[in-house]
Protein backbone atom coordinates (compact mmCIF):
# COMPACT_ATOMS: atom_id res chain seq x y z
CA UNK A 1 0.00 0.00 0.00
CA UNK A 2 1.08 3.40 -0.78
CA UNK A 3 1.21 5.92 2.36
CA UNK A 4 -2.54 7.41 2.45
CA UNK A 5 -3.41 6.23 6.48
CA UNK A 6 -4.75 3.26 6.55
CA UNK A 7 -7.48 5.07 8.36
CA UNK A 8 -8.37 8.58 6.81
CA UNK A 9 -11.63 9.21 8.60
CA UNK A 10 -9.52 9.02 12.02
CA UNK A 11 -5.86 10.47 11.80
CA UNK A 12 -3.62 10.92 14.54
CA UNK A 13 -0.16 12.54 12.61
CA UNK A 14 2.54 9.86 14.99
CA UNK A 15 1.89 6.48 13.14
CA UNK A 16 3.97 3.69 11.56
CA UNK A 17 2.85 1.34 8.93
CA UNK A 18 3.94 -2.77 9.90
CA UNK A 19 3.11 -4.05 6.39
CA UNK A 20 5.70 -5.58 4.25
CA UNK A 21 7.80 -8.85 5.80
CA UNK A 22 6.64 -11.05 8.36
CA UNK A 23 8.03 -14.05 9.52
CA UNK A 24 5.49 -16.66 8.90
CA UNK A 25 4.90 -20.05 9.97
CA UNK A 26 2.31 -22.69 9.28
CA UNK A 27 0.92 -25.03 12.37
CA UNK A 28 -0.85 -27.64 10.65
CA UNK A 29 -0.28 -29.87 13.86
CA UNK A 30 -1.72 -27.30 16.32
CA UNK A 31 1.53 -27.16 17.95
CA UNK A 32 2.18 -23.86 18.65
CA UNK A 33 0.80 -22.90 21.87
CA UNK A 34 2.00 -25.84 23.78
CA UNK A 35 5.68 -25.50 22.19
CA UNK A 36 5.43 -21.71 22.95
CA UNK A 37 6.00 -20.23 19.29
CA UNK A 38 5.39 -16.74 20.76
CA UNK A 39 8.66 -16.43 22.20
CA UNK A 40 9.94 -17.53 18.65
CA UNK A 41 8.53 -19.20 15.35
CA UNK A 42 10.44 -21.98 14.00
CA UNK A 43 11.79 -22.93 10.57
CA UNK A 44 9.84 -19.92 9.72
CA UNK A 45 9.40 -18.45 6.35
CA UNK A 46 8.08 -15.19 5.18
CA UNK A 47 5.48 -13.69 3.69
CA UNK A 48 4.39 -9.86 2.39
CA UNK A 49 1.82 -8.46 4.85
CA UNK A 50 -1.39 -7.96 4.07
CA UNK A 51 -0.94 -10.41 1.45
CA UNK A 52 -2.21 -13.56 2.87
CA UNK A 53 -0.36 -17.08 2.25
CA UNK A 54 -2.77 -18.23 -0.61
CA UNK A 55 -2.16 -15.29 -3.22
CA UNK A 56 0.97 -14.66 -5.01
CA UNK A 57 1.39 -11.12 -3.90
CA UNK A 58 2.00 -13.00 -0.48
CA UNK A 59 5.56 -14.84 -2.03
CA UNK A 60 4.04 -17.98 -0.79
CA UNK A 61 0.81 -18.81 -3.45
CA UNK A 62 -0.01 -22.12 -1.13
CA UNK A 63 -3.97 -22.30 -2.38
CA UNK A 64 -3.97 -25.48 -0.58
CA UNK A 65 -6.27 -24.87 3.14
CA UNK A 66 -4.33 -24.24 6.66
CA UNK A 67 -6.73 -23.88 9.81
CA UNK A 68 -3.36 -21.87 12.16
CA UNK A 69 -0.90 -19.90 10.74
CA UNK A 70 1.68 -17.54 12.75
CA UNK A 71 3.32 -14.61 12.03
CA UNK A 72 6.03 -12.46 13.66
CA UNK A 73 7.64 -9.17 13.80
CA UNK A 74 10.14 -7.28 15.59
CA UNK A 75 9.60 -3.69 15.96
CA UNK A 76 11.64 -0.74 17.75
CA UNK A 77 9.21 0.82 20.03
CA UNK A 78 9.96 3.95 22.99
CA UNK A 79 7.64 4.00 25.85
CA UNK A 80 7.08 7.48 26.25
CA UNK A 81 3.84 6.85 24.76
CA UNK A 82 0.50 4.64 24.78
CA UNK A 83 1.18 2.29 21.91
CA UNK A 84 -2.25 0.63 19.82
CA UNK A 85 -1.08 -2.29 17.52
CA UNK A 86 -4.27 -1.82 15.02
CA UNK A 87 -5.49 -4.69 12.61
CA UNK A 88 -7.61 -3.55 9.78
CA UNK A 89 -8.59 -7.42 8.96
CA UNK A 90 -7.59 -10.70 9.93
CA UNK A 91 -9.97 -13.89 9.44
CA UNK A 92 -10.66 -15.48 11.55
CA UNK A 93 -9.42 -15.56 15.40
CA UNK A 94 -6.72 -13.90 16.07
CA UNK A 95 -4.52 -13.91 19.14
CA UNK A 96 -2.08 -11.44 19.50
CA UNK A 97 1.16 -11.85 21.50
CA UNK A 98 3.47 -8.82 22.93
CA UNK A 99 7.20 -10.11 23.94
CA UNK A 100 5.84 -13.67 24.79
CA UNK A 101 2.71 -11.90 26.86
CA UNK A 102 -0.68 -12.28 25.49
CA UNK A 103 -2.33 -8.87 24.38
CA UNK A 104 -5.94 -9.92 23.35
CA UNK A 105 -8.00 -11.89 21.08
CA UNK A 106 -10.61 -11.07 17.94
CA UNK A 107 -13.29 -13.31 16.52
CA UNK A 108 -14.63 -11.70 12.94
CA UNK A 109 -13.25 -11.33 9.36
CA UNK A 110 -14.09 -8.23 7.87
CA UNK A 111 -13.89 -5.94 10.85
CA UNK A 112 -10.96 -3.92 12.26
CA UNK A 113 -9.79 -4.31 15.99
CA UNK A 114 -6.99 -2.71 18.38
CA UNK A 115 -4.89 -3.43 20.83
CA UNK A 116 -3.21 -1.36 23.58
CA UNK A 117 0.24 -2.71 24.20
CA UNK A 118 1.47 -0.18 26.38
CA UNK A 119 1.80 -2.73 29.52
CA UNK A 120 3.42 -5.48 27.63
CA UNK A 121 6.51 -3.32 25.04
CA UNK A 122 9.99 -2.36 26.38
CA UNK A 123 11.88 0.31 25.29
CA UNK A 124 14.20 -1.15 22.14
CA UNK A 125 13.36 -3.88 20.49
CA UNK A 126 9.99 -5.73 20.89
CA UNK A 127 8.29 -9.08 19.43
CA UNK A 128 5.00 -8.94 17.91
CA UNK A 129 3.48 -12.67 17.45
CA UNK A 130 -0.05 -13.20 15.51
CA UNK A 131 -1.64 -16.40 15.27
CA UNK A 132 -5.08 -16.89 12.63
CA UNK A 133 -7.14 -20.01 12.90
CA UNK A 134 -9.43 -19.94 9.88
CA UNK A 135 -11.65 -23.36 9.63
CA UNK A 136 -13.86 -24.23 6.77
CA UNK A 137 -16.78 -23.49 9.02
CA UNK A 138 -20.09 -22.39 7.61
CA UNK A 139 -21.33 -20.63 11.40
CA UNK A 140 -18.69 -17.99 10.31
CA UNK A 141 -19.03 -15.30 8.15
CA UNK A 142 -17.22 -16.39 4.82
CA UNK A 143 -18.79 -14.50 2.15
CA UNK A 144 -17.50 -15.50 -0.98
CA UNK A 145 -14.58 -17.83 0.45
CA UNK A 146 -14.74 -21.40 -0.53
CA UNK A 147 -15.26 -24.19 2.07
CA UNK A 148 -14.79 -27.16 0.45
CA UNK A 149 -11.08 -28.09 -1.36
CA UNK A 150 -11.89 -26.50 -4.44
CA UNK A 151 -13.88 -23.56 -6.02
CA UNK A 152 -17.62 -24.15 -7.02
CA UNK A 153 -20.08 -21.88 -8.55
CA UNK A 154 -19.43 -18.33 -7.61
CA UNK A 155 -17.33 -19.22 -4.53
CA UNK A 156 -13.85 -18.88 -4.36
CA UNK A 157 -10.27 -19.27 -2.83
CA UNK A 158 -10.46 -18.81 0.66
CA UNK A 159 -8.92 -16.10 2.75
CA UNK A 160 -6.76 -17.21 6.20
CA UNK A 161 -5.19 -15.03 8.34
CA UNK A 162 -3.71 -11.20 7.79
CA UNK A 163 -5.28 -9.58 4.76
CA UNK A 164 -5.50 -6.10 5.64
CA UNK A 165 -3.23 -3.69 6.76
CA UNK A 166 -1.46 -3.58 10.52
CA UNK A 167 0.20 -0.45 11.89
CA UNK A 168 1.11 1.37 14.74
CA UNK A 169 -0.01 4.34 16.44
CA UNK A 170 1.30 6.56 19.24
CA UNK A 171 -1.58 8.04 21.90
CA UNK A 172 -1.76 9.53 25.04
CA UNK A 173 -2.94 7.27 28.05
CA UNK A 174 -6.30 8.98 27.93
CA UNK A 175 -7.52 9.51 24.49
CA UNK A 176 -10.32 9.91 22.01
CA UNK A 177 -11.51 6.32 21.25
CA UNK A 178 -14.75 6.35 18.56
CA UNK A 179 -16.53 9.52 17.20
CA UNK A 180 -19.45 9.34 15.91
CA UNK A 181 -20.98 11.96 13.06
CA UNK A 182 -25.11 12.31 12.82
CA UNK A 183 -25.25 14.93 9.60
CA UNK A 184 -29.02 16.77 10.14
CA UNK A 185 -29.45 18.46 6.58
CA UNK A 186 -32.91 19.84 7.16
CA UNK A 187 -31.24 21.58 10.08
CA UNK A 188 -28.40 22.86 8.87
CA UNK A 189 -26.74 20.80 11.87
CA UNK A 190 -24.41 18.02 12.62
CA UNK A 191 -24.85 16.11 16.22
CA UNK A 192 -21.29 14.50 17.31
CA UNK A 193 -20.66 12.27 19.64
CA UNK A 194 -17.03 11.43 21.18
CA UNK A 195 -16.00 8.35 23.28
CA UNK A 196 -12.87 8.27 25.18
CA UNK A 197 -10.98 5.19 26.06
CA UNK A 198 -11.35 5.28 29.60
CA UNK A 199 -13.26 7.71 32.40
CA UNK A 200 -11.65 10.61 33.53
CA UNK A 201 -12.12 13.70 35.56
CA UNK A 202 -11.91 17.04 34.30
CA UNK A 203 -12.20 16.53 29.94
CA UNK A 204 -13.16 18.73 27.58
CA UNK A 205 -13.59 18.03 24.13
CA UNK A 206 -13.70 20.23 21.38
CA UNK A 207 -14.52 20.06 17.57
CA UNK A 208 -13.45 22.13 15.36
CA UNK A 209 -15.29 22.67 11.52
CA UNK A 210 -14.00 24.23 8.63
CA UNK A 211 -14.56 23.94 4.77
CA UNK A 212 -11.95 24.99 2.37
CA UNK A 213 -9.46 25.90 5.29
CA UNK A 214 -12.94 28.30 6.60
CA UNK A 215 -13.39 28.61 10.17
CA UNK A 216 -17.11 27.46 10.23
CA UNK A 217 -17.66 26.41 14.00
CA UNK A 218 -16.07 25.49 17.28
CA UNK A 219 -17.58 23.58 19.74
CA UNK A 220 -16.96 22.06 22.76
CA UNK A 221 -17.97 19.67 26.10
CA UNK A 222 -17.29 18.21 29.25
CA UNK A 223 -16.99 14.54 28.78
CA UNK A 224 -19.08 12.78 31.67
CA UNK A 225 -18.39 9.40 32.02
CA UNK A 226 -16.17 9.06 29.29
CA UNK A 227 -18.55 10.37 26.47
CA UNK A 228 -19.27 13.94 25.26
CA UNK A 229 -21.63 15.17 22.87
CA UNK A 230 -21.86 18.53 21.25
CA UNK A 231 -23.95 20.04 18.08
CA UNK A 232 -22.54 22.32 15.35
CA UNK A 233 -23.89 24.45 12.93
CA UNK A 234 -22.78 23.90 9.25
CA UNK A 235 -24.04 27.46 8.01
CA UNK A 236 -20.49 29.46 6.98
CA UNK A 237 -20.84 33.17 9.57
CA UNK A 238 -24.51 31.67 9.96
CA UNK A 239 -25.33 32.62 6.20
CA UNK A 240 -28.49 30.02 5.80
CA UNK A 241 -27.70 29.44 2.36
CA UNK A 242 -24.18 28.63 3.02
CA UNK A 243 -24.40 24.63 3.35
CA UNK A 244 -22.30 22.44 1.30
CA UNK A 245 -24.32 18.97 0.53
CA UNK A 246 -22.70 15.98 -0.14
CA UNK A 247 -24.23 14.58 -2.99
CA UNK A 248 -22.52 12.56 -6.53
CA UNK A 249 -22.04 15.47 -8.21
CA UNK A 250 -21.03 17.46 -5.97
CA UNK A 251 -19.68 15.75 -3.17
CA UNK A 252 -17.98 18.20 -0.21
CA UNK A 253 -16.42 17.33 2.77
CA UNK A 254 -15.98 19.17 5.74
CA UNK A 255 -13.25 19.04 7.76
CA UNK A 256 -13.13 18.78 11.50
CA UNK A 257 -10.76 18.38 14.32
CA UNK A 258 -11.33 16.72 17.70
CA UNK A 259 -8.46 17.76 20.70
CA UNK A 260 -9.32 16.52 24.08
CA UNK A 261 -8.42 19.09 26.60
CA UNK A 262 -7.25 18.30 30.36
CA UNK A 263 -6.30 21.81 32.34
CA UNK A 264 -6.17 23.84 29.31
CA UNK A 265 -3.46 21.37 27.51
CA UNK A 266 -4.45 19.49 24.34
CA UNK A 267 -3.80 15.97 24.98
CA UNK A 268 -4.88 14.27 21.71
CA UNK A 269 -5.85 15.41 18.44
CA UNK A 270 -7.24 13.75 15.96
CA UNK A 271 -8.56 14.84 12.18
CA UNK A 272 -11.51 13.51 10.09
CA UNK A 273 -14.13 14.67 7.86
CA UNK A 274 -18.03 14.74 6.96
CA UNK A 275 -20.67 14.85 4.70
CA UNK A 276 -23.72 16.99 4.89
CA UNK A 277 -26.24 14.33 2.99
CA UNK A 278 -29.48 12.90 4.24
CA UNK A 279 -31.32 9.53 2.73
CA UNK A 280 -34.45 9.10 3.41
CA UNK A 281 -37.41 6.61 1.33
CA UNK A 282 -40.95 8.86 1.01
CA UNK A 283 -43.76 6.57 -0.44
CA UNK A 284 -41.88 4.18 -3.30
CA UNK A 285 -39.14 6.49 -4.13
CA UNK A 286 -35.40 7.29 -2.33
CA UNK A 287 -34.49 10.58 -1.49
CA UNK A 288 -31.16 12.17 -1.54
CA UNK A 289 -31.46 15.42 0.10
CA UNK A 290 -34.73 15.47 -0.05
CA UNK A 291 -34.39 14.89 -3.95
CA UNK A 292 -35.34 11.70 -6.07
CA UNK A 293 -32.32 9.21 -6.45
CA UNK A 294 -31.93 7.25 -9.25
CA UNK A 295 -29.34 4.56 -8.47
CA UNK A 296 -26.90 3.07 -11.26
CA UNK A 297 -25.15 0.68 -9.13
CA UNK A 298 -22.38 -1.76 -10.24
CA UNK A 299 -21.56 -5.15 -8.28
CA UNK A 300 -18.39 -5.46 -7.17
CA UNK A 301 -16.54 -8.17 -5.49
CA UNK A 302 -13.29 -6.35 -4.65
CA UNK A 303 -10.65 -9.44 -5.73
CA UNK A 304 -7.20 -9.00 -7.44
CA UNK A 305 -5.21 -11.30 -9.89
CA UNK A 306 -2.62 -11.59 -7.56
CA UNK A 307 -4.04 -10.56 -4.31
CA UNK A 308 -7.50 -12.12 -4.43
CA UNK A 309 -9.19 -9.84 -1.52
CA UNK A 310 -6.52 -7.46 -0.94
CA UNK A 311 -6.21 -4.52 -2.58
CA UNK A 312 -2.40 -4.60 -4.26
CA UNK A 313 -2.55 -1.16 -3.71
CA UNK A 314 -4.49 2.32 -2.73
CA UNK A 315 -4.37 3.67 -6.96
CA UNK A 316 -5.67 -0.40 -7.35
CA UNK A 317 -8.46 1.45 -5.35
CA UNK A 318 -8.61 4.77 -6.98
CA UNK A 319 -8.84 2.69 -10.36
CA UNK A 320 -11.89 0.45 -9.98
CA UNK A 321 -13.75 3.82 -8.81
CA UNK A 322 -12.65 5.78 -11.71
CA UNK A 323 -13.23 2.97 -13.57
CA UNK A 324 -17.23 2.43 -12.65
CA UNK A 325 -17.58 6.54 -12.72
CA UNK A 326 -16.17 6.41 -16.22
CA UNK A 327 -18.89 3.42 -17.47
CA UNK A 328 -21.90 5.90 -16.12
CA UNK A 329 -22.27 4.63 -12.63
CA UNK A 330 -22.98 6.53 -9.89
CA UNK A 331 -22.51 3.87 -7.13
CA UNK A 332 -21.51 0.54 -6.17
CA UNK A 333 -22.74 -2.59 -3.97
CA UNK A 334 -19.77 -3.88 -2.30
CA UNK A 335 -20.61 -7.23 -2.21
CA UNK A 336 -19.81 -10.12 0.36
CA UNK A 337 -16.66 -7.83 1.76
CA UNK A 338 -16.24 -4.66 4.01
CA UNK A 339 -13.51 -3.04 1.51
CA UNK A 340 -10.31 -1.47 3.01
CA UNK A 341 -11.50 2.26 4.41
CA UNK A 342 -8.91 3.74 1.99
CA UNK A 343 -11.79 2.46 -0.57
CA UNK A 344 -14.29 4.24 1.43
CA UNK A 345 -12.48 7.33 1.10
CA UNK A 346 -12.09 7.91 -1.75
CA UNK A 347 -16.02 7.00 -2.52
CA UNK A 348 -16.68 10.28 0.08
CA UNK A 349 -14.36 12.15 -1.96
CA UNK A 350 -15.30 10.96 -5.41
CA UNK A 351 -19.51 10.91 -4.51
CA UNK A 352 -19.97 7.56 -5.08
CA UNK A 353 -22.55 5.90 -3.24
CA UNK A 354 -22.58 2.61 -1.99
CA UNK A 355 -24.26 -0.08 -0.53
CA UNK A 356 -22.52 -1.87 2.24
CA UNK A 357 -22.72 -5.56 2.76
CA UNK A 358 -20.95 -8.80 4.96
CA UNK A 359 -19.61 -11.91 4.31
CA UNK A 360 -22.56 -14.22 4.73
CA UNK A 361 -22.45 -17.19 7.08
CA UNK A 362 -23.97 -20.77 4.80
CA UNK A 363 -25.26 -22.42 7.91
CA UNK A 364 -28.29 -21.25 10.58
CA UNK A 365 -27.60 -22.16 14.08
CA UNK A 366 -27.18 -20.11 17.42
CA UNK A 367 -23.37 -19.97 16.47
CA UNK A 368 -23.85 -18.53 13.53
CA UNK A 369 -26.63 -16.09 14.78
CA UNK A 370 -23.76 -15.42 17.44
CA UNK A 371 -20.73 -15.21 15.38
CA UNK A 372 -22.98 -12.60 12.45
CA UNK A 373 -24.76 -10.52 14.72
CA UNK A 374 -21.17 -9.63 16.89
CA UNK A 375 -19.53 -8.73 13.47
CA UNK A 376 -22.30 -7.06 11.72
CA UNK A 377 -22.31 -4.39 14.38
CA UNK A 378 -19.05 -4.06 14.55
CA UNK A 379 -19.24 -3.12 10.71
CA UNK A 380 -22.14 -0.72 11.57
CA UNK A 381 -20.32 1.12 14.13
CA UNK A 382 -16.83 1.50 12.62
CA UNK A 383 -18.17 2.41 9.20
CA UNK A 384 -21.37 4.40 10.36
CA UNK A 385 -19.62 7.84 9.76
CA UNK A 386 -19.17 7.75 5.82
CA UNK A 387 -21.32 9.94 3.88
CA UNK A 388 -20.80 7.67 0.78
CA UNK A 389 -22.62 4.31 2.34
CA UNK A 390 -26.52 5.00 1.95
CA UNK A 391 -27.76 1.38 2.54
CA UNK A 392 -26.57 -1.59 5.03
CA UNK A 393 -27.36 -5.28 3.60
CA UNK A 394 -27.29 -7.75 5.92
CA UNK A 395 -28.30 -10.94 4.05
CA UNK A 396 -28.42 -11.81 0.67
CA UNK A 397 -30.00 -14.41 -1.76
CA UNK A 398 -30.94 -16.23 2.05
CA UNK A 399 -27.65 -17.26 2.44
CA UNK A 400 -26.97 -18.45 5.89
CA UNK A 401 -31.10 -18.62 6.09
CA UNK A 402 -31.68 -20.98 3.74
CA UNK A 403 -35.39 -21.51 4.94
CA UNK A 404 -36.42 -18.39 5.35
CA UNK A 405 -39.67 -18.41 3.41
CA UNK A 406 -41.16 -20.69 5.70
CA UNK A 407 -38.81 -20.87 8.81
CA UNK A 408 -40.49 -18.52 11.91
CA UNK A 409 -36.91 -18.39 13.34
CA UNK A 410 -34.90 -17.10 10.85
CA UNK A 411 -37.47 -14.79 9.34
CA UNK A 412 -36.84 -13.27 13.02
CA UNK A 413 -33.35 -13.54 13.12
CA UNK A 414 -33.49 -11.22 9.77
CA UNK A 415 -36.16 -8.98 11.77
CA UNK A 416 -33.90 -8.73 14.63
CA UNK A 417 -30.75 -7.46 12.67
CA UNK A 418 -33.11 -5.07 10.98
CA UNK A 419 -34.20 -3.54 14.21
CA UNK A 420 -30.39 -3.75 15.47
CA UNK A 421 -29.21 -1.89 12.88
CA UNK A 422 -31.87 0.65 13.06
CA UNK A 423 -31.24 1.51 16.94
CA UNK A 424 -27.64 2.57 15.83
CA UNK A 425 -28.02 3.76 12.68
CA UNK A 426 -32.14 5.63 12.19
CA UNK A 427 -30.22 7.61 8.97
CA UNK A 428 -30.26 4.68 6.34
CA UNK A 429 -32.15 2.12 4.60
CA UNK A 430 -31.60 -1.44 5.75
CA UNK A 431 -32.24 -4.21 3.06
CA UNK A 432 -32.96 -7.62 5.10
CA UNK A 433 -32.65 -10.03 2.04
CA UNK A 434 -30.77 -8.92 -1.03
CA UNK A 435 -32.94 -10.83 -3.95
CA UNK A 436 -35.78 -12.41 -2.57
CA UNK A 437 -37.75 -13.78 0.32
CA UNK A 438 -38.28 -10.12 1.74
CA UNK A 439 -38.98 -9.75 5.58
CA UNK A 440 -38.77 -6.43 6.93
CA UNK A 441 -37.08 -4.41 4.41
CA UNK A 442 -36.78 -0.31 3.58
CA UNK A 443 -36.39 -1.58 0.00
CA UNK A 444 -37.37 -4.28 -2.01
CA UNK A 445 -34.65 -5.68 -4.36
CA UNK A 446 -34.91 -8.64 -6.73
CA UNK A 447 -32.13 -10.29 -8.79
CA UNK A 448 -32.93 -11.80 -12.35
CA UNK A 449 -30.68 -12.54 -14.66
CA UNK A 450 -32.97 -12.64 -18.01
CA UNK A 451 -30.88 -12.35 -20.67
CA UNK A 452 -34.05 -10.48 -22.86
CA UNK A 453 -34.81 -7.45 -22.53
CA UNK A 454 -39.03 -7.89 -24.29
CA UNK A 455 -38.84 -10.45 -20.98
CA UNK A 456 -37.63 -8.26 -18.34
CA UNK A 457 -40.31 -5.52 -19.42
CA UNK A 458 -42.99 -8.18 -19.89
CA UNK A 459 -42.32 -10.17 -15.76
CA UNK A 460 -41.79 -6.31 -14.43
CA UNK A 461 -44.43 -4.35 -15.80
CA UNK A 462 -47.31 -4.81 -13.35
CA UNK A 463 -45.90 -3.91 -10.24
CA UNK A 464 -48.62 -5.28 -8.38
CA UNK A 465 -48.55 -8.75 -9.95
CA UNK A 466 -44.91 -8.58 -9.42
CA UNK A 467 -44.92 -7.95 -5.63
CA UNK A 468 -48.22 -10.00 -4.87
CA UNK A 469 -45.95 -12.90 -3.76
CA UNK A 470 -48.05 -15.30 -6.07
CA UNK A 471 -44.95 -14.38 -9.07
CA UNK A 472 -42.20 -15.96 -8.50
CA UNK A 473 -38.93 -15.00 -10.63
CA UNK A 474 -35.01 -15.92 -10.67
CA UNK A 475 -34.91 -19.76 -9.39
CA UNK A 476 -38.22 -19.66 -8.39
CA UNK A 477 -37.67 -17.41 -5.79
CA UNK A 478 -40.63 -15.12 -4.16
CA UNK A 479 -40.08 -11.60 -3.56
CA UNK A 480 -41.34 -12.09 0.07
CA UNK A 481 -40.99 -14.53 2.72
CA UNK A 482 -44.55 -16.18 3.78
CA UNK A 483 -46.83 -13.92 5.92
CA UNK A 484 -45.02 -10.95 4.65
CA UNK A 485 -46.46 -8.38 2.24
CA UNK A 486 -45.37 -5.12 -0.17
CA UNK A 487 -46.26 -2.47 1.90
CA UNK A 488 -45.62 0.59 -0.91
CA UNK A 489 -41.13 0.63 -0.81
CA UNK A 490 -39.08 1.38 -3.23
CA UNK A 491 -38.34 -1.05 -6.08
CA UNK A 492 -34.80 -1.88 -7.09
CA UNK A 493 -33.44 -4.56 -9.28
CA UNK A 494 -29.90 -5.23 -7.39
CA UNK A 495 -28.53 -8.11 -9.88
CA UNK A 496 -28.97 -8.67 -13.27
CA UNK A 497 -27.01 -8.97 -16.35
CA UNK A 498 -23.31 -10.96 -15.84
CA UNK A 499 -22.95 -11.01 -19.36
CA UNK A 500 -20.01 -13.11 -20.36
CA UNK A 501 -17.91 -13.67 -23.81
CA UNK A 502 -17.44 -17.56 -25.41
CA UNK A 503 -14.64 -18.75 -23.36
CA UNK A 504 -13.36 -22.71 -22.84
CA UNK A 505 -13.72 -21.91 -19.00
CA UNK A 506 -15.36 -20.01 -16.69
CA UNK A 507 -18.85 -18.83 -16.77
CA UNK A 508 -21.09 -16.17 -16.86
CA UNK A 509 -25.10 -15.71 -16.57
CA UNK A 510 -27.48 -16.80 -19.67
CA UNK A 511 -26.10 -17.82 -22.97
CA UNK A 512 -22.17 -16.46 -23.50
CA UNK A 513 -22.08 -13.64 -26.08
CA UNK A 514 -19.38 -14.00 -29.13
CA UNK A 515 -18.26 -10.40 -29.69
CA UNK A 516 -18.64 -7.03 -28.91
CA UNK A 517 -21.48 -5.92 -30.92
CA UNK A 518 -23.69 -8.97 -29.02
CA UNK A 519 -22.24 -7.84 -25.62
CA UNK A 520 -23.65 -4.34 -25.79
CA UNK A 521 -26.77 -5.37 -27.84
CA UNK A 522 -27.73 -7.34 -24.93
CA UNK A 523 -26.92 -4.90 -22.41
CA UNK A 524 -28.76 -2.24 -24.31
CA UNK A 525 -31.63 -4.19 -24.16
CA UNK A 526 -31.63 -5.41 -20.68
CA UNK A 527 -30.88 -2.13 -19.13
CA UNK A 528 -33.07 -0.21 -21.08
CA UNK A 529 -36.08 -2.14 -20.26
CA UNK A 530 -35.57 -1.52 -16.41
CA UNK A 531 -34.84 1.82 -16.99
CA UNK A 532 -38.63 2.52 -18.87
CA UNK A 533 -39.92 1.18 -15.76
CA UNK A 534 -41.10 4.39 -13.98
CA UNK A 535 -41.33 2.74 -10.38
CA UNK A 536 -38.18 0.78 -10.46
CA UNK A 537 -35.78 3.06 -8.28
CA UNK A 538 -32.38 1.72 -9.95
CA UNK A 539 -30.39 -1.31 -11.20
CA UNK A 540 -27.42 -2.71 -9.59
CA UNK A 541 -25.07 -4.53 -12.72
CA UNK A 542 -23.24 -7.41 -12.07
CA UNK A 543 -19.91 -6.54 -12.26
CA UNK A 544 -17.04 -4.60 -12.04
CA UNK A 545 -14.48 -7.38 -12.90
CA UNK A 546 -13.85 -11.03 -13.69
CA UNK A 547 -13.45 -13.06 -10.27
CA UNK A 548 -11.38 -16.46 -10.59
CA UNK A 549 -14.22 -18.52 -12.17
CA UNK A 550 -16.68 -16.00 -13.01
CA UNK A 551 -15.92 -13.90 -16.36
CA UNK A 552 -18.82 -11.72 -16.31
CA UNK A 553 -16.83 -8.84 -15.42
CA UNK A 554 -17.21 -5.04 -17.51
CA UNK A 555 -13.48 -5.62 -17.15
CA UNK A 556 -10.88 -8.48 -17.03
CA UNK A 557 -9.48 -9.40 -13.64
CA UNK A 558 -6.36 -7.42 -14.66
CA UNK A 559 -9.09 -4.55 -15.11
CA UNK A 560 -8.68 -4.54 -18.80
CA UNK A 561 -11.53 -2.85 -20.52
CA UNK A 562 -13.62 -5.68 -22.30
CA UNK A 563 -16.08 -3.99 -24.02
CA UNK A 564 -16.12 0.41 -25.02
CA UNK A 565 -17.31 1.67 -22.05
CA UNK A 566 -18.26 5.28 -23.75
CA UNK A 567 -21.01 2.95 -25.13
CA UNK A 568 -21.96 1.18 -21.93
CA UNK A 569 -21.95 4.88 -20.21
CA UNK A 570 -24.38 5.79 -22.98
CA UNK A 571 -26.65 3.65 -22.01
CA UNK A 572 -26.43 3.69 -18.57
CA UNK A 573 -27.03 7.45 -18.58
CA UNK A 574 -30.58 7.16 -20.46
CA UNK A 575 -32.42 7.41 -16.96
CA UNK A 576 -30.71 9.79 -14.15
CA UNK A 577 -34.16 10.27 -12.47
Amino acid sequence: MTVLHPRPQFVRENWESLDGVWGFAFDDSQVGVTEQWYDGLPEQTTIQVPFTYETKASGIHDESHHATVWYEKEVTLTTDKNVLLHFEGADYATTVWVNGKVVGEHHGCYTAFSFNIADYMVEGKNRITVRVQDSMDTAQPRGKQRWIKDNFGCWYVQTTGIWKSVWLEYVSPIHIDYVKMTPDVDNRKIDLELETNAWHDGLIAEATITFDGELIEKVSAFVKDGVATMQASVLAKGDPWSMKLWNTETPNLYDIHFSLIEENTEIDHVTSYFGMRKIAIEGDKILLNNEELYQRLILDQGYWQDSDLTPPSVSALELDIDKILEMGYNGVRKHQKVEDNRFLYLCDKKGVLVWSEVGSTYSFSDKAVANFTSEWLEIVKQNYNHPSIITWVPFNESWGVSDIHVNKKQQQFTEGIYYLTKAFDGMRPVITNDGWDHTISDIITLHDYEEIGELFTKRYTDREKLLSNAFQHNRFRHPFAKNYVDKGQPVIISEFGGIAFQSESGWGYGNQVKDEASFIERFDKITGAIQALDYISGFCYTQVSDVQQEINGLLTIDRKDKVDLSAIRAINERRKK
